[in-house]
C-alpha cells in the first residue's frame, strides 16, 4: 500500500479498498487468460463493465502492513460472472491472518462499439471453470497465442 492511501485517522481510507480489487481482478484474468483484460486481439469480445460492488469492512489497516487481496470467481451467468474478495493482513503473533474486508464484484459482458451487453464468450468461460477447479495448464494450453504460464499467488 502506499501512504497516500491512508487518510486523516491513519489507515486506508475505504474508497481505496475499491481499487485493491480491480488490482487483484486484474491479476486474476492476466492469471487465467494471459492477457491483460481490454487489450489485444479479443478486445472486441473480451469487454467488461462493472456493474456492482459491495465491500464489507472488518478492521483498520494501517501504514506499513502488509494487506494481501484474494479474489475468485463466484458465479457465472450469460453475460454476467461474479469476483468475490477477501483481504487479509498479517498479524505478527496471531495464528492466522486478520481479515480487514471481504466484497463481490459483478462484471457485465459489455459491446462498446453496439453499447450493449454480450454473452459471455463460451473460451473465457471454460477458463474461468478450468482455473477455479485447478486444471488451468490443460485449458490454457489449449488458447491459442497463449503466453507462459505466470507465476502461482495471491493476485
Amino acid at each position: 500500500m502506499r501512504f497516500a492511501d491512508t487518510d486523516a485517522m491513519g489507515h486506508v481510507n475505504n474508497a481505496v479498498y475499491l481499487t485493491y480489487m480491480e488490482l487483484a481482478r486484474a491479476g486474476y484474468y492476466r492469471e487465467v487468460t494471459g492477457s491483460t483484460f481490454g487489450i489485444g486481439a479479443h478486445t472486441h469480445d473480451r469487454s467488461f463493465i462493472l456493474a456492482e460492488a459491495r465491500v464489507t469492512y472488518a478492521s483498520p489497516v494501517l501504514f506499513g502492513e502488509r494487506l494481501v487481496c484474494e479474489c475468485r470467481v463466484g458465479w457465472a451467468s450469460r453475460s454476467a460472472f461474479s469476483m468475490e474478495y477477501r483481504l487479509t493482513v498479517d498479524d505478527p503473533g496471531a495464528v492466522a491472518p486478520r481479515l480487514v474486508a471481504y466484497g463481490e464484484t459483478i462484471q457485465v459482458m459489455y459491446d462498446y462499439a453496439g453499447a450493449r451487453v454480450m454473452p459471455l464468450p463460451t473460451d473465457l468461460l471454460a477458463m474461468l471453470e478450468a482455473y477455479e477447479s485447478g486444471d488451468a495448464d490443460r485449458s490454457r494450453a489449449a488458447e491459442p497465442g497463449a503466453g507462459p504460464e505466470p507465476g502461482a499467488g495471491p493476485a
